[in-house]
C-alpha cells in the first residue's frame, strides 16, 4: 500500500487507512443485511476516536471495560455504549450506570453488592450477566477466557437455576482471531449449558474474537447461527468484532537507527516492541514488514530490536534484498488493533505520532503528535 501523503512524517508513527477501513465496513454491513444483529466496536482494541465519526455511519455503537472507555463511547461514539468489566468497584460501577445502555457483569456477588444501583437504574440500563460456556476454542491460553480456572464469567455450577432479577440478557466472550465454525461450536455449548435460561432473556451479546473481515472467514455461515438464534429464543444478538474492525487496516512506521554486528547482523529501530507494540512479546508474533522474508529466505538477514534497555525487546528476526543501513525506513502492517491502546512510555521513549489518512484521495484526515508532556503527565 503506497502512502506518498506520509513520506516526509517522522517515525515512528502509527497510519490507519480509510478505504481499508471502508473495505472491512462493507463486511459489517454486508452482516448487518445478513442478519438481525447489532454490531459494536470494541474499544479495547481499537480506540483511535478521530476514525469515530467515519465507523459510526456503520456500526451500532461501541463496548467499554471501564469508566474511561465508557465515557469515550458516549462522548465521541455515540450510538449504543455496552460496557463489561471483571469487576467493577463501587465507585466505577456509579459511573458506569450513568454512561451506558446495558451492563454486563461477571459474578452473581458483584450482581448481589450493585442490586441497589441496578434497581434504581431499571429501565435505563439494560444489565446482564457473563457467562463462562465451558467451551476452549482458543490457540493460545492468555487468550482463553474458558481455560481452567478462568476468572471470566459465571459457570453453569455457580449460576442459579433461573435468571436473577432484573437481568435481562446474558453475555459471553470465548473466542480469539476465530471463524465461525468456532462460534458455531461455542454456540453449542451455550445452549447446552444455560439453554434454559435464554427464554427469558431480551438480548445476548456473543462477544469478540469474530475475524469477520478476514478473506477465509465464513460470512454466511455467521449470518445463518445468528438468525437461527434470535429466531428460537426470541431476542437481540449482539457482536463485538473489535479486532475484525480494523484487521489490516493500519501500519507502523519506523527507522533504522543503528547496524551491529553479535553473531549476526542486529539492526536497531526507533520502535519498540515492548514500548510500541507489546502484543509481539505477549502473543508473542511476528508482524510482517513490508518487502522482507522470513530469516534466511532473501540475502540479507537481520534481528530487529527497539532502543530500550529490556534485552528482550526483540520485534523478530527477518531478511531483506538489500543491506539494512541508517536512515532505512521500514513499514510493519495489520498495526491498527491492540497496538495504539497499548503503547507506554517505558524509558522515556516517545510515543508513536498517529495519523488517519485515505490513501486513494492521498491526504491525511486527522494527526496527533505526541511529546515530553505525555510522558510526565502520567507520572508525579
Amino acid at each position: 500500500m503506497t502512502q506518498p501523503v506520509l513520506d516526509s512524517k517522522k517515525t515512528p508513527f502509527f497510519a490507519v487507512d480509510r478505504v481499508l477501513l471502508q473495505k472491512n465496513m462493507d463486511v459489517v454491513r454486508y452482516i448487518k443485511q445478513n442478519s438481525g444483529a447489532r454490531v459494536l466496536l470494541a474499544l479495547k482494541g481499537f480506540a483511535m476516536f478521530s476514525t469515530f465519526p467515519f465507523l459510526r455511519e456503520t456500526l451500532d455503537g461501541s463496548c467499554a471495560s471501564s469508566p474511561h472507555e465508557a465515557r469515550l463511547s458516549k462522548e465521541d461514539f455515540a450510538g449504543e455504549v455496552h460496557s463489561y468489566a471483571a469487576a467493577f468497584s463501587m465507585a466505577d460501577m456509579e459511573e458506569i450506570v450513568t454512561l451506558s445502555d446495558h451492563v454486563s457483569l461477571n459474578s452473581i456477588s458483584q450482581y448481589e453488592r450493585f442490586l441497589p444501583l441496578i434497581k434504581q437504574s431499571q429501565g435505563r440500563v439494560s444489565f446482564g450477566l457473563r457467562i463462562n460456556p465451558g467451551h476452549s476454542e482458543s490457540d493460545t491460553e492468555i487468550y482463553d477466557p474458558c481455560a481452567p480456572n478462568s476468572r471470566l464469567g459465571i459457570t453453569l455450577s455457580n449460576f442459579p437455576e433461573r435468571l436473577p432479577g432484573y437481568i435481562e440478557g446474558l453475555h459471553f466472550h470465548s473466542l480469539c482471531e476465530k471463524n465461525s465454525d468456532s462460534l458455531e461450536r461455542t454456540l453449542a455449548a451455550v445452549e447446552k449449558n444455560f439453554g434454559h435460561l435464554l427464554g427469558n432473556c431480551k438480548w445476548m451479546n456473543f462477544g469478540g474474537g469474530h475475524h469477520i473481515s478476514r478473506e477465509d472467514y465464513d460470512l454466511d455461515l455467521l449470518c445463518s447461527l445468528i438468525n437461527r438464534f434470535m429466531e428460537k429464543y426470541d431476542l437481540q444478538v449482539y457482536i463485538e468484532p473489535g479486532e475484525g474492525i480494523a484487521l489490516n487496516t493500519g501500519f507502523l512506521h519506523a527507522t533504522v537507527l543503528d547496524v551491529i554486528n553479535n553473531g549476526m547482523n542486529i539492526a536497531i529501530l526507533d520502535t519498540s516492541a515492548a514500548t510500541h507494540m507489546p502484543d509481539v512479546l505477549e502473543m508473542p508474533y511476528r508482524p510482517y514488514i513490508i518487502g522482507s522474508g522470513k530469516p534466511g529466505e532473501l540475502n540479507h538477514t537481520y534481528r530487529l530490536g527497539g532502543p530500550s534497555c529490556l534485552a528482550g525487546d526483540i520485534i523478530g528476526d527477518y531478511s531483506f534484498t538489500e543491506e539494512l543501513k541508517v536512515g532505512d525506513r521500514l513499514t510493519f502492517t495489520d498495526m491498527a488493533h491492540y497496538s495504539m491502546v497499548k503503547t507506554n512510555t517505558f524509558n522515556g521513549i516517545q510515543l508513536p505520532s498517529i495519523y488517519f489518512y485515505d490513501s486513494k484521495e492521498n491526504v491525511i484526515l486527522h494527526e496527533k503528535t505526541f511529546g515530553y508532556g505525555d510522558f510526565r503527565g502520567r507520572l508525579s
